[in-house]
């Protein structure tokens, strides 16, 4: 039986208590609602401005506005290889929490919907303990061309057999190949997304480089330029926008600050001290997602989606 043809099992019944115990955290205040501010927007140019119908899609933006996305065409950057080591312990929260472990997060009151994120590093889980507690999982498919999570089908599959919304999520190696060719790279190994309901679009994860510079080597132009080639080739073959997982000192720092991609990409924001998210990368208003630790009492890191568990089915539904 494929994934789209199981039935879907009732999960939401069991999310408004089970949220309250892993979120006993710190008091705080959020305003939780729309995945982000609606904008009238056309889609990215990556390609020529005159194309027909067969040369293009329609895609859903972070607006839940469609945008035509016409078959790309890509800016090459620079590639400076560089020796792999630990693809196995890259994932978000390990790379990133010598950054961001300044405090302590303050979230919300409100019953909201917490979720985790998960690689490798965790192998597999006994999802019969960990469903009822979360509302969306992100697990880890791939990194760069070269590495795929061994643990990715328990890690994947096992969410969904619970009723629980899935994602998966690629770790970005910007110094060793195009952005288009590790979008490729991912939807081939489990990267892909469906509005089955219960199916999250894909998510980049660009952040701290584990192998070397802090940006891979690219200037600030040829890393906005790396990006869109991932988003631009993700959209076109998915008709979704993927998810941009990042921090805004990263962003700061290896983009420039750029804030082309805010009404297009879902944002996925790392920050483990700040009241509400922290401030966030220019061109988002509001983020979709936080990640607000690097361990709890669930596997992985620690997340919350802003937003009822219904804008996140929406989100599964339309991509």
């Amino acid at each position: 039986m494929s994934v789209s043809e199981r039935p879907r099992k009732p999960a939401l019944q069991r999310r408004t208590a089970a949220v309250a115990a892993t979120l006993a955290l710190a008091s705080g205040t959020l305003a939780l609602g729309a995945t982000a501010a609606s904008a009238s927007v056309s889609a990215p140019a990556s390609g020529s401005a005159a194309v027909s119908h067969a040369n293009g899609v329609w895609a859903m933006t972070v607006t839940g506005r469609k945008v035509w996305v016409p078959k790309p065409t890509f800016v090459h950057t620079p590639v400076h290889p560089e020796k792999i080591t630990h693809p196995l312990l890259d994932n978000m929260g390990t790379i990133g929490a010598a950054h961001l472990k300044t405090g302590h997060p303050v979230l919300p009151h409100a019953a909201i919907t917490s979720g985790i994120d998960i690689s490798a590093y965790q192998g597999n889980i006994n999802w019969a303990n960990v469903a009822p507690y979360v509302g969306f999982v992100y697990a880890k498919a791939t990194e760069g061309t070269y590495y795929t999570n061994p643990d990715f089908y328990n890690q994947y599959e096992g969410p969904y057999n619970y009723g629980v919304i899935r994602g998966a999520y690629h770790f970005a190696n910007p110094s060793n190949s195009q952005g288009n060719t590790q979008a490729d790279y991912f939807s081939s190994h489990g990267g892909g997304w469906s509005g089955d309901g219960l199916t999250l679009p894909g998510a980049l994860d660009i952040e701290y480089n584990p192998y070397g510079s802090e940006c891979y080597g690219l200037t600030q132009s040829q890393m906005v330029n790396w990006i869109w080639n991932f988003v631009n080739e993700y959209a076109y073959r998915w008709h979704a926008y993927p998810v941009i997982y990042s921090t805004t000192d990263w962003w700061t720092t290896c983009t420039g600050n750029y804030g082309g991609f805010g009404a297009y990409d879902p944002l996925w924001i790392a920050n483990y001290s700040a009241s509400n998210g922290g401030p966030l990368p220019n061109g988002w208003s509001v983020y979709s997602f936080w990640q607000y630790s690097d361990s709890g009492s669930l596997p992985g890191d620690q997340d919350v989606w802003n937003g009822s568990y219904s804008r996140l089915q929406v989100l599964a539904d339309n991509g």
